[in-house]
């Protein structure tokens, strides 16, 4: 696909419709959670939601899905390439016609696109990270940035923006309150994962955490779970839970049409937690997830703290 970028400008690309319609159905497979909460946007916003979504697994799957293991530095070279087309207008596939037309609707940057894909090129070259501000840096780019893409898109608060006491500096906090809810969704997919990423030889927890807790990496690739495993998780859990609380302070300055669906995807992430917590921290035998019926418990007090928060 990358290789040939002029040989898909010759074929007729999908229209604006059914571009957006390839990314909602994306979004809906591999991202049930993330896909209930957008749904709560008006349609313009949950359009643009899809398409940076639909950008951001196709970043993803470019070192994490099935042919991962053909990509080189020079493919992440030429997905480069391709963004900087579609920020020029010009759309390179299908889905890219969303996204150029979400980039017309919205005054989105591009240096977040990029940022994340350097998170991707991390995971080239890096399997493990010594400290939690290594795996940090690699949070914000390749989840963090998702809160610098969307802000655009979800808005914000007219009176949040117009009030004379909101100084530059206390819009800044807010954007970094979006940051640091995506870093917190990204601890929250690492802590859930860490059994599948150990089948591939990966290691996300930092290792001075380990250390901490005198658990060694060959016990996590075989999946030991004991006293020490648990109050690591706890102690991971537990400072991931305060990047969500950081974040939920700026939910308030959204544009009330986006708090809803914001509130909801923060607790039904969160509520993961919840689900680890429930299988005893056995994240290599079984899959946390929240249950359908308590995710629909969140959305009636989701709406609430959009309304009065």
């Amino acid at each position: 696909m990358l290789q040939l970028p002029k040989l898909q400008r010759m074929r007729n690309l999908a229209s604006t419709e059914e571009a957006y319609e390839q990314c909602r159905q994306i979004t809906a497979k591999h991202s049930k959670t993330f896909y209930l909460g957008t749904l709560l946007m008006p349609p313009e916003k949950r359009q643009g939601i899809w398409a940076i979504y639909n950008w951001c697994r196709r970043t993803d799957e470019l070192v994490d899905g099935a042919q991962a293991c053909f990509t080189t530095p020079e493919t992440l070279d030429l997905w480069e390439q391709q963004l900087e087309s579609v920020f020029a207008g010009c759309p390179i596939d299908d889905t890219d016609v969303a996204l150029v037309d979400t980039l017309g609707r919205f005054p989105i940057e591009i240096q977040p696109f990029r940022d994340m894909i350097a998170g991707q090129r991390m995971d080239l070259y890096r399997s493990r990270y010594e400290t939690f501000e290594e795996l940090k840096l690699y949070c914000y780019r390749v989840a963090g940035t998702v809160g610098l893409m969307t802000s655009p898109v979800l808005g914000f608060d007219e009176r949040y923006q117009t009030a004379p006491w909101n100084t530059p500096e206390e819009k800044a906090l807010v954007i970094e309150q979006a940051i640091k809810l995506g870093i917190a969704k990204q601890l929250t997919n690492i802590l859930r994962d860490v059994g599948e990423d150990a089948q591939r030889g990966r290691i996300y927890l930092p290792l001075e955490d380990l250390a901490l807790f005198d658990y060694t990496e060959e016990e996590l690739l075989k999946g030991v779970v004991d006293e020490r495993w648990r109050e690591l998780m706890r102690f991971e859990i537990q400072r991931a839970r305060k990047f969500y609380t950081e974040a939920e302070k700026g939910v308030g300055a959204l544009s009330i049409d986006a708090r809803w669906a914001v509130w909801a995807a923060l607790m039904l992430y969160r509520g993961i937690f919840e689900a680890i917590e429930r299988n005893d921290y056995d994240v290599f035998a079984r899959r946390a997830f929240v249950p359908k019926l308590r995710k629909l418990t969140y959305l009636p007090v989701a709406w609430l703290r959009a309304q009065a928060l």
